[in-house]
């Protein structure tokens, strides 16, 4: 799978994406977004509100346009974030693997936010850990996170934003789910592009197998 990051105005694409970072202020959202679009790995402030960025893939040929929102975790917040919701293909709940709160609140706050304010029943969920490089300062074991996300019926993945250990794969994975629920796919036709959805579906599952 490619990947080149995109302005708001940028090239064609085939495929547009929603996906949405959420989770307890200070988990490492922003990090994990700004790590995946350029790589870097300096400590930012808290997400005031509602941030975004845009990245594209490219799948089997095909682009695919990511809009990635980054939502604010403090609760003064929430009613502005919950808006953002709506559309989202897909959704990636953070917690930080040192702070168990932070684990917690992912069924007793953010869970129940996603059932109330999702709009797309097919939704792809997946519960990230991040800040596994700080392994002995470790509070939610991994086993945790699996049996969590199970609950949940998400994806689960372990990372670090400051060493962008499984970053990508992070985004990567979700994007190829996604692509794989037809129900979730935008189809964007640009110029003479003819695009078979079923076949882009077909490559998806390729690389999933």
């Amino acid at each position: 799978m490619g990947s080149s990051t995109a302005t708001q105005s940028s090239s064609s694409y085939d495929l547009s994406f929603k996906i949405l970072l959420i989770g307890d202020s200070g988990v490492g959202k922003s990090s994990l977004l700004l790590s995946f679009i350029s790589n870097a790995v300096d400590d930012i402030t808290p997400t005031i509100g509602v941030d975004f960025k845009i990245k594209t893939l490219t799948v089997g040929g095909k682009r695919l346009k990511l809009t990635i929102w980054d939502t604010a975790g403090q609760e003064k917040f929430r009613t502005l974030t919950s808006s953002y919701f709506r559309g989202a293909q897909g959704i990636i709940l953070v917690y930080d693997v040192t702070r168990r709160d932070t684990f917690t609140n992912l069924s007793d706050v953010w869970a129940k936010e996603v059932e109330l304010y999702c709009t797309n029943e097919d939704c792809v969920k997946m519960l990230v850990g991040n800040k596994v490089d700080r392994e002995s300062e470790r509070a939610v074991s991994r086993e945790e996170g699996v049996a969590l996300a199970k609950e949940l019926g998400s994806l689960f993945l372990e990372c670090s934003a400051k060493t962008r250990a499984n970053v990508e794969q992070c985004f990567e994975e979700l994007t190829l789910k996604v692509g794989a629920v037809f129900s979730l796919l935008t189809v964007e036709f640009n110029r003479d592009v003819t695009f078979n959805v079923r076949l882009f579906i077909d490559l998806l599952n390729g690389q999933l197998n």
